[in-house]
């Protein structure tokens, strides 16, 4: 087998039609655009979501919802993914550059601290916002929790 041997597979392709070659093409006169009208001329181009008049989809289907352009959204962060944090990397202050750095946020995340599962270190929390489960739990296991301006 070679590079120039390779052709596609049987059935695979077909031969462009070939439009405005006479009459006896069997697609001659009009070239296979129908009669008259703006789609028999050429430079024809309809609008986008244009559907011969019919009203469009974008507009029979009604408008629904709303997005809050001032709302704040927080990546949640668990207390027993801060115990597994502060187990894995053995400290006792865990702030949100130490959450990216383990997975727990991306680059852009607000961080808020929820307080499922438990929490045994102490630890000093730094993030963006916490829930009040959250803070009680962790300043019963002898940490604190501070909110990042």
């Amino acid at each position: 087998m070679k590079l120039e041997n390779l052709k596609p597979a049987k059935g695979s392709t077909k031969a462009n039609k070939r439009v405005g070659r006479g009459e006896g093409s069997g697609k001659g006169g009009t070239a296979t655009r129908g009669t008259k009208g703006a789609q028999a001329r050429a430079g024809y181009a309809h609008k986008i979501g244009f559907e011969g008049g019919q009203m469009p989809l974008q507009r029979r289907v009604p408008k629904f919802g709303f997005k809050n352009p001032t709302r704040v959204e927080y990546r949640p962060v668990s207390l027993s993914a801060l115990q597994a944090l502060a187990e894995a990397a053995n400290t006792t202050e865990i702030n949100v550059d130490l959450m990216r750095d383990y997975g727990l946020a991306s680059k852009t995340d607000l961080v808020k601290v929820l307080g499922n599962g438990e929490i045994t270190a102490a630890v000093t929390v730094e993030a963006d916002a916490f829930s009040k489960s959250a803070i009680s739990k962790i300043e019963a296991a002898g940490g604190k929790a501070v909110v990042t301006e």
